[in-house]
């Protein structure tokens, strides 16, 4: 089994100075701004963790004789690690979730509305008794079709 190739790795650091510093502030770090030495030395500790953690994967997607590296494989190189499995795990879930949640609403405002309103139970009848409502001609005659139709069915054609 041959060992991934490893990219030149560029010069100076890897992550926004700004994003250490406060991922540093975060966890403990009294000085203010943290000294520039420390946010270099967490900058090429984190993106050799990286590298080592896809070199790891790409080994067990070559070691099932697979070319590309999947998510699960990052997921059994993590198998070990309970703490960041299951912060991976739980990522993954809030991402298929909101996916989901894209997915049923639709860009456009009726549509939102509509969506909105059938989930809080509001029907088509409702919709239009509002529309009726706004005093506008078409509602004008809908109202008397209605009145029309319900007075036709109230009566009895005896024979």
């Amino acid at each position: 089994m041959t060992e991934p190739r490893m990219r030149q790795r560029g010069k100076g650091p890897q992550w926004e100075q700004r994003d250490l510093e406060s991922f540093l502030v975060a966890y403990g770090d009294t000085s203010r701004p943290p000294l520039r030495s420390t946010v270099l030395t967490l900058d090429e500790i984190i993106t050799d963790y990286i590298i080592e953690t896809c070199h790891e994967a790409a080994a067990v997607a070559s070691h099932a004789r697979r070319q590309k590296i999947k998510l699960d494989d990052f997921k059994f190189m993590l198998r070990r690690d309970t703490a960041k499995l299951g912060r991976v795990s739980e990522l993954l879930e809030t991402d298929k979730e909101l996916k989901m949640k894209r997915k049923t609403i639709n860009l456009d405002e009726g549509n939102v509305v509509r969506s909105v309103e059938e989930e809080a139970g509001v029907g088509k009848k409702k919709r239009k008794e509002a529309v009726d409502e706004e005093g506008d001609e078409e509602g004008e005659r809908r109202r008397k079709k209605k009145k029309g139709k319900k007075e036709d069915a109230g009566t009895v054609v005896s024979g």
